[in-house]
């Protein structure tokens, strides 16, 4: 077995986030006495998006993101609501979605069964993360969670990998490898951090040549042929 410990990212790689996310935001839209549409759900997708690639960029911190990407979602409906608020609602309701993405759960009862040590490695908020790993029940497949809120790094910074790394006993660069779904967070991350990487690319993307994971896949089935 050429690796022994597995960093896998949450979101979009075990769970759906892209559910969960609709899900939660219609909640907490009616929550605040809006009404869910496919457009708003689109466009808080993007904003949302590149408010995460700006923390990942080093321009803007998690707490700040985290109501910003509200704020400017209200300011541009001409909307005068509480984005804490709103912020509130909306990851109280997120922490209660966990649907899985297809094989992610066989995937996992697989790796284990071969001996794997699994790792989570997140870059989400603690709580809902926490929440969502309780309700799929799937906390159990995991020696240790390192979601980025703990850590006060977050991924792709080489201090949020140090700080992992710091925490596995027994840790070996050479027999670790990274498991996740962005070329941004996890795929470039596990490369500043001097790993392996193994990119979930279900949507067919082309990598960009400086982020040129180990290995690459178009779903979770396939994982088992690499590994």
């Amino acid at each position: 077995m050429r690796y022994e410990s597995l960093l896998i990212d949450l979101d979009d790689t075990i769970l759906d986030f892209g559910a969960g996310e609709a899900a939660a935001y219609s909640r907490a839209l009616k929550e605040h006495g809006l009404t869910p549409t496919q457009a708003l759900l689109d466009r808080y997708r993007a904003v949302n998006l590149s408010w995460w690639e700006k923390l990942e960029r080093g321009e803007a911190d998690r707490d700040a993101i985290l109501v910003e990407r509200h704020r400017q979602m209200f300011s541009e409906l001409g909307l005068d609501l509480d984005p804490s608020a709103f912020e509130r609602s909306y990851h109280r309701f997120l922490g209660l979605e966990h649907d899985f993405l297809p094989g992610a759960r066989e995937l996992l009862d697989y790796l284990k069964g071969r001996g794997y040590r699994l790792f989570l490695a997140s870059n989400g908020v603690a709580e809902t993360q926490y929440s969502r790993l309780a309700g799929a029940k799937i906390g159990p497949y995991f020696e240790s969670l390192f979601i980025s809120e703990l850590a006060g790094c977050h991924k792709p910074d080489p201090a949020y990998f140090a700080w992992c790394f710091a925490r596995i006993p027994g840790f070996d660069r050479k027999k670790t490898l990274m498991i996740g779904d962005s070329l941004t967070s996890d795929i470039l991350g596990g490369i500043r951090a001097g790993i392996d990487t193994l990119w979930l690319n279900r949507k067919g993307q082309t990598p960009p040549p400086e982020l040129r994971p180990t290995y690459e896949t178009a779903s979770l089935a396939q994982i088992r042929e690499i590994l």
